[in-house]
């Protein structure tokens, strides 16, 4: 890399040694927000050809997009005006600084804000891209908190970009392009051996929990225990501190197999009003979107006292916690489940039903032998899901390092 540094400054004292000109992103882009076309008119969207890009394509499909997940018609389109190819997008509502380089003519919903590049600027949209994660720092410190996030765009229009030499953007582009490419290998290689290791330990666990092993039997979860339903709760409710509360998207978003701490909190006074959790209860979620997600578990192994919110199942039981924990990550659970599954949208599987679910329960000394045997692997996974990231963002933090050195300048001034 130091090469690299090394030509970018020989390139700066030839080209521009008393600094580059900063301009103004109103002065060098048509800077238009996107907009979601009425989903109450099927006419703009039934069989779409106009790609219409959300937060989820990128996501899905990384910074450089050229095609859409969801895509309208041209009835949709205000105006008849598409943004152009070679666009930036970037969010300055929700997810703020994320942004993308889009490579076709196209919409985006009002998440976003597209840089289209004016007539005749001298700005190589790719360095633009590159340049867009400092733009993406400078958004998330320059919000608007009032009700809801998102960007002072008085001051967005206004924040000044580096302009150097159109042979200084094409050199940087190329570095940080290659740079790129090796961090892309580098993290499938790891996420690759990491996928193989959870594998081995998948098989396993799966093997050591089948049915009827260790003089087990098949019982219904509802003759071992008791399914509580959880009670409402809104995002209004939360506070900063108080008693702890568990609802269904953070068993999605945080937590694994077990939890002793919680991530959200709510007054005690609407404390009492919600279901409560006891230490070894699981927490079920009973709802998600797609059948393969929903009744995600976490057994409670915390002291405190704690609550949980709507679209949950509490499980009652005298049964060991990590034991219930584990199976139900099986392919065996995960059948069952289907069968209970219900809608299209949102799926969910009610506790009545979930009661239904059979599991084999063997003695508890039983119980407690394959949880001491599953800790272990659990502990060897997460030992390598913390070393290979941890791999990866060390190497992240270098190109980071980089990146930001090469996209600095020094401001020329008249």
């Amino acid at each position: 890399m130091v090469k690299h540094m090394n030509k970018i400054e020989k390139l700066i004292a030839e080209l521009c040694p008393n600094g580059v000109e900063f301009k103004e992103l109103q002065e060098i882009f048509d800077i238009k927000n996107g907009y979601t076309p009425s989903k109450k008119n099927s006419d703009y969207w039934t069989n779409g050809t106009i790609p219409w890009f959300r937060m989820e394509d990128i996501r899905k499909n990384g910074r450089t997009l050229s095609d859409s997940i969801q895509h309208v018609t041209p009835q949709a389109v205000k105006d008849g005006y598409l943004f152009p190819a070679n666009s930036i997008i970037i969010a300055t509502t929700a997810t703020i600084g994320e942004h993308a380089l889009l490579t076709v003519d196209s919409l985006a919903n009002q998440r976003f804000t597209f840089l289209s590049k004016k007539v005749n600027r001298s700005i190589d949209m790719k360095f633009m891209f590159y340049y867009g994660y400092v733009l993406g720092e400078w958004c998330r410190s320059n919000t608007n908190t009032a009700s809801f996030a998102s960007v002072n765009m008085k001051k967005f229009k206004k924040f000044k970009i580096p302009i150097p030499p159109l042979a200084i953007q094409e050199e940087i582009v190329k570095i940080l392009d290659t740079f790129t490419e090796l961090e892309a290998e580098l993290e499938a290689e790891l996420e690759a051996e990491l996928e193989a290791r959870k594998k081995q330990y998948e098989y396993y666990r799966n093997e050591l929990l089948t049915f009827n092993r260790g003089g087990g039997r098949s019982i219904a979860l509802g003759e071992i225990g008791t399914m509580v339903r959880g009670s409402g709760l809104q995002k209004k409710d939360f506070v900063e501190s108080g008693v702890g509360c568990i609802h269904y998207g953070q068993i999605y978003t945080y937590y694994g197999t077990f939890a002793d701490k919680t991530k959200s909190f709510v007054s005690k006074e609407l404390a009492n009003k919600l279901k409560e959790v006891e230490k070894g209860d699981l927490v079920i979620a009973t709802t998600s979107e797609n059948v393969q997600d929903v009744c995600k578990a976490v057994a409670w192994l915390g002291e405190q006292e704690i609550v949980a919110g709507g679209d949950l199942a509490i499980f009652k039981h005298n049964e060991n916690p990590k034991y219930l924990a584990y199976y139900f990550q099986t392919p065996s659970f995960a059948d069952q489940k289907r069968k209970y599954a219900k809608g299209t949208k949102v799926i969910r599987v009610y506790a009545k039903d979930l009661a239904k679910i059979k599991i084999p329960i063997p003695p508890l000394a039983e119980q407690k032998r394959i949880v001491s045997i599953l800790d272990k692997f659990e502990a060897l996974v997460n030992d390598i899901s913390i070393g290979l990231p941890a791999e990866l963002a060390a190497r992240r933090k270098q190109y980071e390092y980089y990146r930001g050195r090469l996209l600095t300048f020094n401001e020329y001034v008249s």
